[in-house]
This record gives C-alpha cells, structure tokens and sequence, in this order.
C-alpha cells in the first residue's frame, strides 16, 4: 500500500468485507441504471454545453474542458463512475456520485485485493473469495474505446502527483496503471500536465488519441496547476476519459432534479430512485415535496437540522458537505442562509449507518480487535463493467464526513 495517498500511520482493516452474490450484483446494476438517468438528466436540461453550464449556476471556469465534438463530448461522459452507497436501515442508499477519470480508489482498491490474495491464497492455489479488479476493468474500457474509434493502443495517463500531498514524490500511483497496460499490449505513458505537448507535438505514428483525464479542476486550481496544457492537447485532438460532460452528471444538483423527478422518467425508474436515492432537493427559497406534503424548503430545512446534510453542487472533496446532527444549531443557520442565496448546493436527508464488525488492526505490531463499522461503499462501473468495491470507514466505529476525515482508511468488498 506504499504510496497511495492514505495515511498508513492509522488503524488498518485486517480483512475485506464479504458480501453475498446478490447484494454484490445490485451495486452494479443499481450503479448503472443511476448512472444513465443522471447523463439523460443533464442532456435534458438544455442542448448546449454553455446552456447545460449556466442551468447550473456554474461557468466557464468551474468546466474549462469541454471538446469541440459534442457527440464524443456526450458519449463518453459517463463511463467511468464510483458512487457512494450507505448501507442505512432500508438498503443501500446511493448519495453521490463521482463521474470522472479522477476519482480515487482504484489503485487504492487493486493494491487491496492483491493484498488479501496474497494473504488468503489456499495450498491449492484458489482462493475463498471473489472479486473484480479495478484496473483491469478500467483496462477493457480502453480496449473498447481504441477498437471504437479505430486509432492505435496509444494511452495517455495525465495527473498531478502534486495532488498526492502524502507522496508528491513517487508515481507509482500512475506507474501500476501503466505498467498494467503495458501487459495488455498498450503503450502507456503517465504525462505531467507540462509535459502533454509531446503526446501530440511529435511525428504521427508517435501520437497519442485516447488516454485518461485523472484530474480534479477544483483542486488543480487550489494548488495553482496550470490547465492549460490540458486544454490545449484537447484542442490538438487527445481524447481525454470522461470527458467534462461527467462534471455535471456529478454535480450534486443533478442528483436533485432526480430525486424531485423528471417528465420523462417511467414508473420504473421513479420506483428505483425512490428506493435507492435518499431525499435531495436543490436549495433555495421554494416549496417542494417532503413525505408526500408541501414544505416551504428554508424553514423545513432549519427545522430539522438533525436529519438534512448540506452539499455544495461541485464535488470538492468533501470539504462543503456539513451534516447538521454534527453542527449547533446557529453555524447551520448561517450554512442555510448562505447556500439558500447561492442555489448552488442540495439539502439530502441524511442516512443513518447500519454498521458492520470488522477486524481492525490499531497498530502494526497489534493484534486485530472487532470493531463495528459504519463504511462507505464504492462500486466501480467502468464502461457498464464491474471493477469492484472499494470502502471506507472510521477505525474507531465513528461516522461523518470520510472525505475529510484524518483517520479515514480503507478495505474493499468480496463476494462469498
């Protein structure tokens, strides 16, 4: 697990989480039919990515990379997803989701499994359990992409490792991506952002046409990376997984106007997202619906702090998610009023953990202890494919925001 981000220091998981076949199933298959009704949510909203961007009160600056071909800028949007799915006391409830080449966890998730593989292998070579593995699921969507658009096995993987602050140091978070690929047949190449002129200034059998957009542009901008060579090797013709379509899937008011309903949705799927998305309202000053009653949103809000969580629309980590039961009563009154005035954030029903025993490691020289857990689960949907769960979780048996948590680790789910 060397070099991957998390903060090895704290309590360790000693085992995965197991599931069973159907459970393990329904993640994926709920992930995919979200998935696509997110991406038809925000084609719906309006014709043109400058019209979709200002629907949601966002800009130019908060989606810098949209392409000039708006049916490949659609097309791969969604393509790449890991949501995060609470297991709270009616089933997993499905209360973000991260639609993007960026998002964390799958080398995280791959280095675990090969981890519990080692540990658990049997004398016969088999092992007790199952699983899919990440990057390799990530690797057949490429060969679907390649063999689509008909252009060589050439792939660009472009990051920051200035936006790995616990190893900004090593590539090897990159470095497994591309040597996996290697394996596969691709030739694979991990770019710094000032170094993508030479995947497309360079002779043309050296071109690169397809790769990956590992890149968060709120956080880009935090740290002061440049984007610009991104945008400019769009521009010159690399096509880079997901597109930025996948910031608005993302974007937490699309999960609002979900929730609340579209025309176009059939019974079925109000039936899925009633029963698998908690209650998300885009915030401001309006009337909506609330258990089949009409609140007036700000003061139904204030009134029960206790059971809403705050997001901001824009993912940035976690660092604008505020749960109310963890606020007083008058920081979140000054929380509602601001985001009210904003409209760019969602009021959700919070979802109380159902929590789980794990066996944890408090130290490394430590024998593992049971503790009961309250973990976050991440399904990878690469390309409609599974690609495992990652989960995330408090040592200490403690819920609220793992993003921003100091002491937040992981594990990942297999089936038994």
């Amino acid at each position: 697990m060397r070099d991957l981000g998390f903060p090895y220091k704290v309590a360790q998981a000693a085992t995965p989480l197991v599931l069973p076949h159907s459970s393990y199933a329904e993640l994926f298959r709920v992930t995919d039919v979200l998935v696509g009704l997110l991406r038809r949510t925000v084609l719906e909203v309006a014709p043109s990515q400058q019209g979709r961007v200002e629907a949601f009160s966002a800009t130019a600056r908060d989606y810098p990379l949209f392409i000039e071909d708006q049916v490949l800028e659609e097309r791969y949007a969604h393509v790449m997803a890991r949501p995060d799915v609470i297991v709270g006391p009616t089933g997993p409830r499905f209360v973000g989701f991260n639609i993007s080449g960026g998002f964390g966890g799958t080398v995280e998730a791959h280095c675990r499994y090969q981890a519990w593989r080692k540990i658990y292998r049997q004398e016969n070579g088999k092992l007790p359990f199952s699983y899919h593995d990440p990057i390799a699921s990530r690797a057949n969507l490429f060969v679907d992409v390649v063999e689509e658009l008909a252009v060589p096995p050439r792939l660009a993987w472009v990051g920051a490792l200035r936006e790995h602050v616990e190893y900004p140091d090593s590539a090897r978070y990159f470095d497994l991506d591309v040597d996996h690929l290697t394996r596969r047949g691709f030739s694979a190449r991990y770019f710094e952002p000032e170094e993508l002129e030479e995947a497309w200034n360079c002779p043309p059998h050296l071109r690169y046409h397809v790769g990956l957009r590992h890149i968060n542009v709120p956080d880009w901008e935090v740290l002061g990376i440049d984007i610009e060579p991104v945008r400019k090797a769009l521009d010159h013709g690399l096509l880079l997984l997901s597109t930025q379509l996948s910031g608005l899937l993302s974007n937490k008011l699309t999960l609002g106007l979900l929730s609340e309903g579209r025309s176009w949705m059939s019974s079925a799927e109000r039936d899925l997202v009633d029963r698998y998305v908690p209650w998300t309202r885009i915030f401001t000053e309006r009337h909506t619906s609330w258990r089949c009653e009409q609140v007036d949103l700000v003061p139904h809000v204030l009134a029960h702090r206790e059971r809403m969580v705050l997001k901001r629309g824009i993912p940035s980590n976690g660092r604008h998610v505020f749960i109310g039961k963890d606020i007083d009563a008058r920081t979140w009154q000054a929380l509602v009023e601001d985001a009210a005035i904003a409209g760019t954030s969602v009021v959700q029903e919070h979802v109380p953990t159902e929590k789980v025993p794990l066996a944890v490691l408090p130290g490394p020289a430590d024998e593992p202890e049971f503790v009961e857990v309250a973990p976050v689960l991440g399904p990878f949907l690469f390309g409609g494919r599974p690609g495992g769960v990652w989960a995330r979780f408090l040592p200490d048996g403690g819920t609220g925001n793992l993003a921003t948590a100091p002491t937040a680790t992981d594990t990942v789910v297999v089936v038994a």
